[in-house]
């Protein structure tokens, strides 16, 4: 038996709170240890502050969003805090955790202390991508430096250096936000990269999303602005006491340099022969051909800026070289036998004015390198060498999604080998908390997939894919997988900001289907399942994180879409006449037609209503609103009426999709009705050969409603099938992420002719949710995972599998095997948290406490 522990204090849903915006950031602390039935009955905090240590105690059992216990930090003030808790009657109390620090970033305007966003002072590029600038600036520091912050945004990407060294590990910063609601700012500590005396500080930026080209058919350029800009405050306090603010206005300079062109969609263009060495060090000395002008001030967003909810990109791991191939045009191409999103990383040397060409792409048809998926994108990085011997080079602010690149122009003095050319991985920084594994080699694949897909895909925002020329905030694809992310990372922060971006684009209660909002995806439209995310989402996040105060910040905007945003008719569903992406990419849908589905799209939308509108009712319930929730809770009533009146016994939707909505949704009126109708999706599913028979709108429901019914054995059959469509058969195909059609891939190696045709889609691995709830047998029984619901049932002959969750208490674990006496499971609780413990064969339900626990149940067998 483990002692208990506090093993991590947080803000918020800060992994790391420097620079954030709360002033009161609640308070969590998750533990470690597995003293049997262990609770929390009070609990203490220290906290240190502007050398005062204040000491609190309250009588409570919450660990989880406590509030901040004294008054608000003051902008730019940090505090540290140690917690300790005490067990209930004669349990041990837990030890001091570790002091855990956190510090407010800039919480007014005035607090940046007069910085404006500047740019250099020239024409910007018309109709054409934006060279990258550089911006500096010299200044001095007098005494030692005891601590130093960099506040820092930009209209664009940046990098920050200061005397030559890159500040921080963020990539691709600040992110990519809807900029004329919220423009993210960053903080970094740089205390260790300042000196006494002369200093040098720059900022290299480039379009990415702010004036980059976004969207298909072309797409659009400069969306929030047309000029590259910067906006900073360095405030440095020297161990005299003397406090120094370098902040970004007209007394800049600007430039280029080895950067020709840096574009999402299209790559790279760097030439090393015109590197400015030295640019952002002191006592620079350009050489003679580059050029420094002045700058110019832009329209600053003081109105806008806001610090991060959710973690910056950063590179999270390296991905090693697999084989170098010969096509059969004499290609060269670099197989990284992983599907991955990120980059290349060269180490690399050549005679002066060699250029490396580097085309990404997913897949190889005939051998060749498959550029049709990527339609407008170009996905090509162009590295000109110097000549002056080894260069390492990364892209700065572009990213690629590929599993293959085709290399020309290589230079014989390097070898083309695994020491020249590694993956770089980048996504956003999220915590990994969910783990799956099984005795099937193939399932355990999937679930690798599905979560390289979704590293792939949350890049800032949860885009549909990270290849072609769209990239693109989905709704709809964050309405399906949000419960299966939820498992696999720690998203509060990540949804928080998006969700937040969501609901500022509302127009007239309409979301966009993309978010942030660009014209290629056309004005706001109102259309289910993509609209139903602004309720969807948030309720999937409450359900895993338990925080009420997300949920009631998109309670507004979840009641807009319902009061004004749906378009209906006299009964209250949907009008007929709009538009629909209904059951998307129906695996009968054809190649040119994806939301031709066999499932009739208007009997989606209106199931999907009524569906959403119980979820709304269950936010007000949630958040003490009475009257709300008898409101909603009515028109849940009649919209079910009105739905078997315009569609009567769902008899013209005779397809898997037709039954999982009514079944999920409970819109039978008995048990006798919902049992009849679950055999017949059984028998549909059973005369499909248990192949997948649904798109967008049924699949992430689909085994969660087999399972609701007791029909779990009939989706083993389905999800262990290999032919086309099913899940397995991606992998059979060797794929290494989810894709976005079936049959992305024929069975003949060809490519699905249709343009939507990627091997990264995150959609379909929504079923990684089914997966751990009902293989692994974990799933949060009520919001927040103070309880959870510990239910595995085995099925298609599995002998094994085990999952985990760290969930904000600390760690769920279950680990079963099958045999010939029966199911054997070990059960893990943490400490102040406890657990409803169904067995498989007796149905047996066990309350159990925290602590670990090894259950039988002779009574399951195969």
């Amino acid at each position: 038996m483990a002692a208990v522990s506090i093993s991590r204090v947080s803000f918020e849903h800060h992994r790391t709170a420097l620079g954030i915006g709360e002033a009161s950031p609640r308070i969590s602390w998750r533990f470690e240890g597995s003293s049997p039935n262990w609770t929390q009955s009070g609990y203490s905090l220290e906290l240190s502050r502007q050398s005062q240590v204040q000491l609190f105690h309250y009588n409570s059992s919450d660990s989880i969003l406590v509030p901040w216990p004294t008054v608000s930090l003051s902008s730019a003030e940090s505090a540290t805090v140690r917690v300790r808790a005490y067990g209930e009657g004669n349990q041990t109390d837990t030890p001091w955790s570790d002091p855990f620090t956190v510090e407010t970033g800039l919480l007014a305007q005035e607090d940046w202390s007069g910085a404006v966003m500047i740019a250099a002072d020239k024409e910007t590029e018309q109709n054409a991508p934006h060279q990258p600038v550089l911006l500096r600036k010299e200044f001095s520091v007098g005494g030692g430096v005891k601590k130093a912050r960099l506040y820092i945004t930009a209209d664009g990407l940046y990098e920050a250096w200061i005397n030559g060294k890159r500040v921080g590990d963020h990539v691709l910063a600040p992110g990519w936000q809807s900029y004329k609601y919220r423009h993210e700012y960053n903080t970094y500590d740089v205390t260790d990269l300042l000196l006494a005396g002369d200093n040098a500080f720059g900022i290299h930026v480039g379009e990415g999303w702010y004036s980059g080209r976004l969207g298909y058919n072309g797409g659009v350029r400069n969306i929030w602005g047309d000029t590259l800009g910067a906006m900073a405050l360095l405030v440095i306090t020297s161990s005299n006491g003397t406090t120094t603010k370098i902040i970004t206005d007209k007394s800049w300079s600007a430039s280029t340099g080895a950067l020709i062109t840096s574009e999402i969609y299209n790559g790279e263009n760097y030439d090393s022969r015109l590197v400015q060495h030295g640019w952002s060090a002191p006592k620079f000395t350009p050489n003679t051909t580059a050029s420094w002008i002045g700058t110019k001030e832009l329209e600053t967003p003081y109105g806008q800026l806001a610090a991060p909810d959710g973690p910056p990109i950063r590179r999270v791991e390296t991905v090693e070289l697999k084989e170098v191939l010969t096509s059969p045009s004499n290609k060269t191409i670099l197989d990284f036998g992983q599907n991955l999103v990120g980059w290349l990383k060269l180490n690399v040397a050549g005679p002066e004015g060699t250029t490396i060409k580097l085309v990404h792409v997913e897949v190889l048809q005939d051998g060749e390198i498959a550029t049709r998926p990527l339609r407008n994108a170009t996905q090509t990085d162009y590295v000109t060498l110097s000549g002056k011997g080894t260069e390492t080079w990364e892209p700065t602010f572009t990213y690629h999604g590929f599993r293959f690149v085709e290399v020309d122009g290589w230079p014989d003095d390097t070898p083309l080998d695994s020491k020249s050319v590694t993956a770089i991985v980048v996504h956003s920084d999220l915590e990994e908390t969910g783990s799956f594994e099984c005795s099937n080699g193939l399932l355990n694949k999937l679930h690798e997939n599905v979560r390289w897909s979704m590293k792939g895909n949350f890049m800032s925002i949860p885009t549909d894919c990270p290849q072609r020329d769209e990239r693109l905030g989905w709704t709809g694809d964050a309405h399906a997988f949000s419960p299966a992310a939820n498992f696999l990372m720690e998203t509060s922060g990540f949804w928080r900001a998006w969700l937040k971006d969501f609901r500022s684009e509302q127009v007239n209660g309409v979301p966009p289907v993309v978010i942030p909002d660009v014209p290629a995806a056309g004005p706001p439209m109102a259309t289910a399942i993509w609209g139903d995310a602004i309720v969807a989402v948030p309720w999937n996040l409450y359900h895993t994180s338990g925080d009420l105060a997300l949920l009631k910040e998109q309670l507004v905007g979840a009641k807009a879409w319902i009061d004004e945003g749906i378009q209906r008719n006299e009964v209250g569903l949907w009008n007929t006449s709009t538009f629909q992406f209904g059951d998307w990419l129906d695996p009968k849908a054809p190649n040119d037609e994806p939301g031709d589905a066999t499932t009739n799209s208007s009997y989606v939308a209106d199931a999907y209503l009524i569906y959403v509108t119980g979820l709304v009712s269950q936010m007000s319930s949630e958040l003490g609103l009475v009257d709300d929730k008898s409101h909603y809770a009515q028109s849940v009533a009649d919209l079910t009426t009105a739905f078997w009146q315009a569609w009567p016994n769902g008899s013209i939707n005779e397809t898997q999709t037709g039954y999982v909505l009514p079944l999920y949704f409970d819109l039978y009126s008995s048990g006798a009705e919902a049992n009849a109708a679950a055999g017949r999706l059984e028998s549909i599913i059973a005369g499909n050969n248990y192949l997948v028979g649904t798109g967008f709108a049924g699949t992430h429901l689909l085994g969660l409603t087999l399972t609701k019914y007791n029909l779990s054995d009939a989706f083993y059959n389905m999800i262990l099938q290999t032919a086309v469509p099913s899940w397995l058969y991606q992998v059979t195909m060797n794929a290494t992420t989810t894709w976005e059609r079936w049959d992305s891939m024929e069975p003949d190696g060809t490519l699905n002719p249709g343009e939507m045709t990627s091997f990264n889609h995150y959609a379909v691995g929504s079923v990684a949710n089914w997966m751990h709830s009902t293989i692994g047998g974990l799933a949060p029984a009520e919001p927040g995972w103070k309880t959870a619901e510990i239910a595995p049932y085995p099925g298609g002959n599995l002998t094994s599998a085990k999952a985990s969750y760290l969930s904000p208490y600390g760690l769920f674990k279950t680990d079963w095997t099958v045999d010939d006496t029966g199911f054997h499971v070990t059960v893990d609780i943490p400490p102040n948290a406890n657990a409803e413990v169904t067995l498989p064969g007796s149905k047996k339900t066990l309350q159990l406490g925290s602590g670990s626990y090894k259950l039988s149940d002779p009574e399951f067998h195969y």
